[in-house]
């Protein structure tokens, strides 16, 4: 699936409409070249789903945790690391088991540790002068994320 926002607000917003098709045991891969808006998505996410506090990128504590009453939400940046045995130690998957959304900025390196996850992938449009422009990519990866497809496409269809 591909859409296009055109600010960084409008890709809050498709963020939030993303959120609304996310549930409890749900990983998100977030994907793209630095400056993308890997977080800003992630950012989106988090407030849709409760999120109070400011969400910034966790580069250098990995892992930050946000209770949003009955969902905890897990913003992982994967930037530092560099082997998949370092990402394997973080135990991803496991965070998403107990009432847990997982959202994995730089997630290459988490993926082969992932057996169900959405990969949205962000691009900068460089046709757009201003950089404000973004091209996303969302792409489905096991039956849970299989399942939701359509009310995904119909979530983000504003978007398309």
């Amino acid at each position: 699936m591909w859409f296009r926002t055109t600010s960084p607000t409008d890709t809050r917003a498709f963020a939030a409409a993303l959120a609304r098709v996310v549930r409890s045991g749900d990983t998100i891969v977030l994907t793209g070249e630095m400056g993308a808006g890997k977080t800003v998505v992630a950012q989106g996410i988090g407030a849709a789903l409760g999120v109070a506090e400011p969400m910034t990128s966790p580069t250098f504590t990995l892992v930050n945790t946000y209770e949003c009453g009955d969902l905890t939400v897990h913003h992982a940046d994967l930037y530092r690391l560099d082997r998949t045995i370092e990402v394997a130690d973080l135990a991803l998957s496991e965070l998403a088991e107990f009432r847990g959304v997982v959202l994995i900025e730089w997630g290459e390196a988490a993926i082969s540790e992932i057996a169900d996850y959405l990969e949205v992938h962000i691009d900068v449009d460089l046709d757009d002068d201003e950089g404000a422009v973004r091209e996303i990519t969302i792409e489905t990866i096991g039956s849970s994320w299989d399942r939701r497809h359509e009310a995904l496409s119909a979530a983000l269809e504003a978007w398309s």
